[in-house]
């Protein structure tokens, strides 16, 4: 028997191989972290999530995740040493194995099996089995299980084998003196801690304040009677131990066999006291070779007045400081000497995991100072607003860049990461990559994309350009601030923004010239030079009128940011040089900058600009408000829709779509045609494929039809077929296109010469829907190149022989003109399903995986649906298309990216980006390789497994 495939099922076959789409890593802090662990051995670290997510980190590049079936809160996590396994422990009281496996030469974190403790004989009440705390065994063959009802069970390891040696609380009473017992409970087991010198002996901490010291041979040794428990700690020595407290105090207990039952500890303190303090949730003892122990703690703050902060105090002889964070303290750990031949801990690093970021902090170095994160970083550290990328960054641009963020980095050390196993396999990047996030506090952060690890590299804040309260608030807190308890703030996370009108809301970068331009919510547009030399000077201010005293509007929103009147000073980096403030100061929409003419284009709600920014002159501007579009003049702060009015307007939207429904004709095109020939060879059993609903023209006088959408310069054909020249396309909400033909004097006569623009064009798309983006073709039908790669000849010249074109996108369709002529040449209409709407357009270059040389070119959107659509250009054919993000993730839709070469990222949270290919060629995950050391074998574990499987409960 023979088969034949379609000739469109071999172009799918092609199609779907040249665009795979593939997600591959998740840059950012972990969202809603949860619990912590850490592998010595390896030098490994492990971060669960309130999702159910496991991460593992090692060396830069070193990542594997795993997502646990149940969407449970990741409670406790833990490491078997050396064996690439670890137990985590989710809020639903199940017990889960995750074994690090090697798949086609890379690691990946797996699920090996799961087990739930099982309920007591006679005892009625759950709670009683609930897992409180777990205790793995150094030895990796026995798991301590601790209770809420105060019971401690043995698991065999790994096969999760519930052991007949459990001790209950009965048991515990026997051994307990007369006087404490008064009838009482002992609470739920706070605390087990392994004997750093004798494997049989752990020590059982209960929450109202009983510690014994159990051997697993001869049962009860020592009681220690304490106070309310929070956690315990032992001594490397293993002839004492620390607890801590409520009150926020720890002690310090002597461990001997001669005294079974102890009351009095060796010290006690209060570090913050006399006053009520809040609990000790966590503390550590780390002994030195230089005699002091190093003493670590989390919480213990004076209730009345620094009761809310997040804090963890470092001890050490005379040395006492307090880190203060801004997000709250899940868990913490030290990375010291795990060698018994040793005698001292000597910690290294101390590793925080905060609510909203990772902090680590040199203790080997004077002064305690953090180390900078080669990952992790909280992208959230001020809200994101906006972001651009920039591929394929030369190396000039991408030094100064470095050099000017180190300068950044006074108060962190230059110690090597801490947290370094695993071995990064995948090759090093072809080419440097840079994303840039703007933030609501009016900083633009720098990140290093080239590979897995998102990498800060530089910071920009513009907010010191402008008269703030923010300098006069920071001078009172430091002036308020007491020396008692010693504070040092730490960590970037800052939530808070001193006036929102600083956020940042576009950004442009010419990686050629290092020129920078950044606007705002508050109408305010930078341009910005990189200088590698601190510098004081005045910065220029020019103020464009986009209403051009249009009588009978009235900007009733937030007031324009004053600028600064004096000279400001400036550290290496982006420097500013010139700000144009827009009038009325609503937030800017677009931007675009051409460095080799010296000008930029920037719009709002009421219109755009043109700027020479050399000449510092404002040569043209246009205003795109409708007469009733008053919603434009109440700002983003106070804007408040008419529901009745929109509501009228859907009603007679829907009569239309029923009227002229019953009297549309389809229209069917070739190739509309073909793919419905194609669908019925496929699925003839299948559904009719629904027909594309008929796209409604929208009003004139809907609200905010006079946002400008998008901005974009082009050197073509515009007044001629035979002349080309600069010129600047700009698109707006309600469907109408602009575009001037612009003289621009040559580079020896920029200063004697300005500017001038002349209007050529003005299109206006039959349905007014809002312009999403517009690009000029060449005579290929390829996107002209950037500024300077032809003057510099890193690009090949544009065809200007053949007929340009301009591509024009819209929320609903896809559209090619012929230019100069402006004709229509071709369209795709995107209405397949219903209330599909392009959000994201991006013109991309695929290149070949069989050849480097070869490439096409090819238009990517993403649509309100979250789907995201690949056509060719200029032809507009459909090649692929993929579920992408969740309709429902507005957010994540909106600040969806996309790169020249076939990448994308979106916030799949405030802190996280999700970053995906449909490039065959370029493709960024983790390729990593850990070397694991488990003594079991295989097929044992598996037969074990299989057994613990059946006695586990679901």
């Amino acid at each position: 028997m023979f088969f034949r495939l379609r000739p469109c099922a071999l172009d799918e076959l092609k199609h779907t191989l040249s665009f795979p789409f593939v997600q591959t890593v998740e840059h950012g802090f972990p969202n809603q972290p949860s619990a912590l662990a850490y592998d010595p051995k390896l030098q490994l670290m492990a971060i669960g999530t309130k999702s159910g997510a496991i991460k593992v980190y090692g060396a830069p590049g070193v990542e594997c995740t795993g997502l646990h079936k149940e969407t449970a809160t990741v409670t406790q996590l833990h490491f078997f040493p050396g064996q690439g396994r670890i137990l985590s422990l989710l809020d639903d009281n199940t017990l889960h194995l995750w074994e690090i496996e090697q798949k086609e030469q890379c690691s990946h974190l797996e699920e090996v099996c799961s087990f739930m403790l099982p309920g007591r004989s006679g005892i009625e009440s759950t709670s009683a089995t609930r897992v409180t705390v777990l205790l793995p065994k150094l030895s990796c063959d026995l798991l301590a299980v601790g209770t809420e009802g105060g019971g401690v069970h043995f698991l065999e390891l790994p096969s999760f084998t519930l052991l007949d040696r459990s001790i209950f609380q009965d048991e515990i009473m026997q051994s307990v003196p007369e006087e404490y017992k008064c009838g009482k409970s002992l609470g739920p087991v706070e605390s087990l801690q392994e004997h750093p010198q004798h494997p049989d002996k752990i020590l059982i901490g209960y929450s109202r304040g009983l510690v014994v010291l159990w051997d697993l041979q001869i049962f009860v040794v020592c009681v220690f009677l304490l106070q309310q428990l929070e956690s315990l700690v032992w001594v490397r020595s293993g002839n004492s131990f620390v607890s801590s407290h409520s009150d926020g105090g720890y002690m310090v207990w002597p461990v001997s066999s001669s005294t079974p039952c102890t009351h009095e500890p060796v010290t006690s303190t209060i570090p913050y006291g006399p006053f009520p303090c809040k609990a000790v949730n966590k503390i550590l003892w780390r002994t030195t070779e230089s005699g002091a122990p190093l003493v670590l703690f989390s919480g213990g703050m004076p209730r009345a007045s620094y009761g809310d902060r997040h804090c963890l105090t470092i001890l050490q002889d005379s040395q006492h400081i307090t880190l203060d964070f801004t997000s709250r303290v899940i868990d913490f750990f030290t990375i010291h000497c795990i060698d018994r031949d040793k005698e001292f801990d000597d910690p290294l690093a101390l590793v925080v995991l905060l609510e909203e970021e990772l902090v680590v902090i040199d203790l080997q170095t004077a002064g305690w100072p953090t180390i900078p994160s080669p990952y992790l970083a909280p992208l959230h550290s001020s809200a994101i607003t906006c972001s651009y990328h920039i591929s394929n960054v030369p190396t000039k641009l991408w030094d100064r860049v470095i050099s000017a963020g180190q300068r950044q980095c006074h108060l962190q050390t230059h110690t090597n990461w801490p947290i370094c196993g695993g071995k990064n396999l995948a090759p090093s990047p072809k080419q440097q990559e840079l994303l840039l996030t703007g933030h609501e506090d009016g900083t633009v952060r720098f990140w290093d994309a080239s590979g897995v690890s998102l990498r800060p590299l530089y910071k920009l804040s513009t907010a010191n350009i402008f008269q703030t309260d923010c300098d006069h608030n920071d001078s009172l807190t430091q002036a308020g601030e007491e020396d008692w308890p010693p504070f040092r703030k730490v960590g970037c996370f800052d939530p808070y923004s001193d006036d929102p009108r600083l956020g940042i809301q576009k950004i442009c970068l010419c990686k050629y010239s290092g020129k920078l331009l950044v606007a705002g919510t508050a109408g305010q547009v930078i341009v910005l030079y990189l200088c590698d030399e601190k510098s004081d000077h005045m910065i220029d201010v020019a103020t464009v009128d986009l209403l051009q005293d249009r009588e009978g509007f009235t900007w009733k929103g937030h007031d324009r940011l004053p600028p600064k009147s004096s000279s400001v000073p400036f550290a290496p980096g982006f420097q500013p040089v010139v700000l144009v403030q827009c009038m009325p100061p609503a937030a800017v929409t677009a931007v675009t900058l051409h460095a080799e003419w010296n000008l930029i284009a920037f719009g709002t709600s009421h219109g755009f600009g043109l700027f020479d920014y050399h000449r510092r002159l404002g040569f043209h501007s246009r205003c795109t408000l409708h007469p009733n579009d008053s919603l434009a003049m109440e700002g983003p702060l106070s804007r408040v829709k008419s529901l009745k009015k929109s509501l009228r307007q859907s009603f007679r939207r829907i009569r239309k779509s029923r009227v002229s429904g019953k009297k549309r004709v389809m229209v069917s095109s070739p190739s509309s045609k073909v793919q419905e020939a194609n669908a019925q060879l496929a699925e003839q059993d299948a559904e009719v494929t629904p027909v594309q609903r008929r796209i409604e023209p929208r009003s004139a006088d809907d609200s905010l039809s006079g946002v400008v959408r998008c901005l974009c310069f082009a050197d073509t054909f515009l007044r001629d077929g035979t002349h080309h020249g600069p010129t600047m396309w700009a698109g707006t909400n309600s469907g109408c296109v602009y575009a001037y033909a612009l003289d621009v004097p040559s580079q020896d006569k920029f200063s004697e010469q300005s500017v001038e623009a002349l209007l050529g064009k003005e299109i206006q798309l039959m349905h007014r829907a809002p312009v999403v983006s517009i690009a000029v073709l060449d005579g290929r039908g390829n996107p002209l190149p950037e500024p300077y790669e032809v003057s510099r000849d890193l690009a090949k010249a544009p065809d200007m022989q053949g007929s340009h074109s301009v591509l024009i996108a819209s929320e609903e369709q896809f559209k090619v003109f012929m230019l100069p002529r402006v004709s229509a040449k071709t369209k795709f209409k995107l209405t397949a399903h219903e209330g599909c709407r392009v959000r994201k357009v991006a013109l991309v270059n695929f290149s070949s995986v069989a050849s480097e040389d070869y490439s096409e070119n090819g238009l990517v959107c993403l649509t309100n649906l979250g789907d995201i659509h690949v056509f060719s250009i200029p032809a507009l054919r459909p090649q692929v298309r993929y579920d992408c993000i969740r309709k429902e993730d507005i957010s994540g839709i909106a600040s969806c990216v996309f790169t020249k070469t076939g990448q994308g990222f979106y916030l799949i949270s405030p802190s996280e980006y999700e970053r995906f290919s449909l490039s065959a060629r370029v493709i960024t995950k983790p390729l990593c390789q850990l070397d694991v050391d488990r003594p079991h074998d295989p097929s044992e574990l598996s037969k074990s497994v299989g057994d613990a499987e059946g006695k586990s409960s679901p």
